[in-house]
């Protein structure tokens, strides 16, 4: 795949079950998405922005086709090389927040340094200048319990960018926010993502969201296009 060229998919299928039972999730999909980017993947519940969203992150194999992920072709990669991939080079936010209930929220921002092999005091102080840019320089030592929706997510962003990711992929990042919450993440996210340039790609239902990336994909009858 051309180097410039953060992630490419070409006739991906996704199918489950077997024979008469069998059900096709995706069907040809393709898609090129270049650095800096921002993506907003829409679509009905159920119709696999999820499972696409997986497959593109190498959590999930396709039926068939190929997935070319920062010039590496994941449908050629076992599961460790994947795992190696994503530590250095990817990021996640989840509407679940999926925070670590017994590290506060310095340790949870920098977790994945650590897991990278970087030192306990450069991991640190990166996670700490990430938490107070997001305003949080008061709740290092908090555990997610102690934490709002809205602080908890703001830890999963600080841990998101805390690797200085190339391409971060977003689930539903205010699912589980009241509006007000969720304008204030989505604010802070794109803000991020300007300051790291790093290309995102999102999952989301709310429009106002999508209408805020470069560009619109909405999945239907198990195929991508282009939303206008």
């Amino acid at each position: 795949m051309p180097a410039e060229n953060i992630l490419e998919v070409h006739h991906l299928t996704k199918s489950v079950g077997q024979g008469e039972h069998q059900l096709t999730i995706l069907t040809g999909v393709e898609l090129v998405v270049k650095p800096a980017e921002t993506i907003a993947l829409i679509g009905e519940s159920g119709s696999g922005k999820s499972t696409l969203l997986g497959i593109l992150a190498g959590l999930d194999d396709g039926s068939d086709g190929e997935v070319h992920l920062l010039g590496q072709p994941l449908h050629k990669m076992n599961e460790e090389q994947r795992a190696a991939l994503r530590a250095q080079q990817v990021g996640f936010v989840f509407q679940s927040f999926m925070l670590v209930p017994t590290l506060n929220a310095l340790e949870n921002v920098q977790l994945p340094a650590l897991l990278r092999g970087e030192s306990d005091r450069q991991s640190r102080d990166q996670a700490r200048e990430l938490l107070t840019q997001l305003g949080l320089g008061e709740r290092l030592q908090h555990l997610p319990a102690q934490l709002s929706g809205g602080e908890q997510q703001r830890v999963a962003l600080a841990r998101a960018f805390s690797g200085r990711p190339g391409l971060l992929f977003a689930d539903e990042p205010t699912g589980n926010l009241d509006r007000k919450t969720g304008d204030r993440i989505v604010d802070l996210l794109f803000s991020l993502n300007r300051d790291f340039a790093t290309t995102l790609i999102l999952v989301t239902h709310d429009e106002q969201l999508a209408a805020r990336c470069n560009r619109r994909l909405r999945l239907r009858d198990g195929k991508l296009w282009e939303a206008q």
